[in-house]
């Protein structure tokens, strides 16, 4: 069998691999979502033709989604997930023993149930009792959310139904809904490919939020390999050296030293955010 799964990533650029099998396609009410396993990476999630998650490459981009702003955060306790349904954001962070809430906002249902199918070394955390899952809008949900600590944005490109989740207004909102030290990240995809989104992107939050910053990550399976991630904060950053209970943090991709370098633009991107 010669399967090959391929993603348009832009008009000038495609992603290829190939496919073992597909194990799972559906259109839902919002997307078509298939399964697939492939040779070099195991099974991979694709909604409307883009890659969402492999099992070869999750780590990367659900430990740093993550740890890094529960690491500048001095004692996150609520926490929320804007997408992600996938679970894997919500596994990272139930990682953290101060954490006693953490809300998965996910409007498709489906994608979840995938999840706990196919991926279940993914979806794991939302098992948990600290795991709240709730399918609905996270535009409107965040506009009635207080006292959250850490808000993450784990959301798809943005077209369709998450382009509102990349607007000032989205993020004004999330500042209203996060604590006096609250903090916010947001994936806002490569800079190779993706620099103009990069700096609405951090203009919007700056709108909002007297701290900003970029970091970045390598993704293999993401748009050009290297990923970039805009945070927000409503306060001074705390340095992850500074929790003894971090250096021996479950993880395969972030360390306290990742946690320090990520911050460590190389020159191209300096210039594309300063």
């Amino acid at each position: 069998m010669n399967i090959w799964f391929t993603e348009d990533q832009t008009d000038t650029v495609r992603l290829g691999l190939k496919v073992e099998s597909v194990l799972w396609k559906e259109t839902t009410a919002y997307q078509e979502l298939v399964v697939a396993n492939t040779d070099a990476y195991g099974r991979l999630l694709v909604l409307d033709g883009a890659v969402q998650t492999t099992i070869g490459d999750e780590f990367v981009y659900h430990e740093m989604i993550t740890h890094v702003p529960l690491a500048l955060h001095p004692h996150p306790r609520k926490v929320a997930v804007i997408g992600g349904g996938d679970g894997g954001a919500i596994r990272e962070i139930l990682k953290h023993p101060s954490v006693e809430e953490a809300h998965l906002i996910e409007i498709d249902e489906k994608v979840v149930e995938a999840s706990r199918r196919f991926f279940p070394e993914i979806s794991a955390g939302l098992d948990d009792e600290r795991a709240f899952l709730h399918y609905t809008d996270g535009i409107q949900w965040v506009r009635e959310a207080k006292d959250f600590d850490v808000i993450i944005v784990d959301s798809t490109d943005p077209v369709g139904p998450a382009e509102g989740l990349f607007a000032p207004e989205f993020y004004a909102s999330i500042k209203e809904a996060l604590g006096d030290h609250g903090i916010m990240v947001a994936q806002s995809e490569s800079p190779f490919l993706q620099p103009h989104l990069i700096q609405r992107v951090m203009t919007g939050i700056a709108q909002s939020f007297p701290v900003t910053r970029l970091y970045l990550a390598a993704v293999p399976t993401y748009p050009s390999g290297l990923w970039s991630f805009s945070l927000g904060a409503n306060g001074d950053l705390q340095d992850a050296a500074l929790r003894p209970e971090l250096r021996d943090m479950p993880t395969r991709y972030w360390t306290p030293q990742i946690q320090r370098s990520c911050f460590d633009l190389p020159k191209f991107v300096q210039e594309l955010v300063r």
